[in-house]
């Protein structure tokens, strides 16, 4: 779970102003701010992880099955990466099949969620992980990625009811990481740069997810 350079010197210096801040305990307020700064530098610590719920899901619609962690790397994002993407793919097969080889600890990839053509969203792994999903380390470490259950070739495989489920899912991820909602920040597979995939491929409707996703976004929550 390396780091990069920039995020640890971000870490030292933040420790200077803790510590220097907490020699100035008179001012309540700056305490605060200490107390804060500190908690988050413990959550950084190597060897320091943020507790976690098993099962627990981001997404308050989704059910959660677990991926195999071969598939996927354990991390703290936003705070070690940041979050500004969200990948959208095609599971090229159905549903059960994608969600038994994002369990096959040899299948060496899954998404975060992935959206049956009935609407239903299961999530694989937390938005707090990476996902091996993109074919590209750096688009992995700052993206969630969601397949949807079909082929590419099989327009009637994208329905209403998985193209609404599929833009609140998206819509939700980008208010929590204040991801812009436009195709440069939501891509398909086939974008990410040295990938072989073609997915989702020239049946999916685009105008019409966007739309979607925008009027989500901006609906009450």
């Amino acid at each position: 779970m390396g780091e990069r350079k920039a995020s640890k010197d971000g870490d030292r210096k933040v420790g200077r102003r803790a510590l220097l801040v907490g020699g100035l305990a008179a001012a309540a307020g700056t305490a605060m701010l200490a107390r804060d700064e500190l908690a988050r530098l413990w959550w950084r610590t190597p060897g320091v992880e943020k507790p976690r719920k098993e099962g627990e899901v981001d997404y308050a619609g989704a059910r959660w099955v677990a991926a195999s962690d071969a598939n996927w790397r354990r991390a703290d994002r936003p705070d070690d990466f940041g979050i500004d993407m969200v990948i959208v793919h095609v599971t090229q097969g159905s549903f059960d099949s994608a969600v038994k080889a994002f369990q096959d600890p040899g299948h060496k990839a899954a998404t975060h969620y992935i959206v049956r053509q009935d609407g239903h969203v299961t999530q694989m792994i937390r938005e707090l992980d990476v996902a091996y999903h993109a074919g590209n380390r750096d688009y992995n470490e700052r993206s969630v990625g969601i397949e949807h259950e079909g082929f590419v070739d099989r327009p009637q495989d994208f329905t209403d009811e998985m193209y609404e489920a599929s833009a609140r899912l998206t819509a939700r991820i980008c208010a929590r990481y204040d991801i812009p909602v436009d195709r440069r920040h939501i891509i398909g597979h086939v974008e990410v740069p040295g990938t072989d995939h073609t997915d989702p491929g020239p049946h999916w409707d685009w105008d019409t997810y966007m739309r979607l996703v925008r009027a989500a976004r901006t609906a009450p929550a």
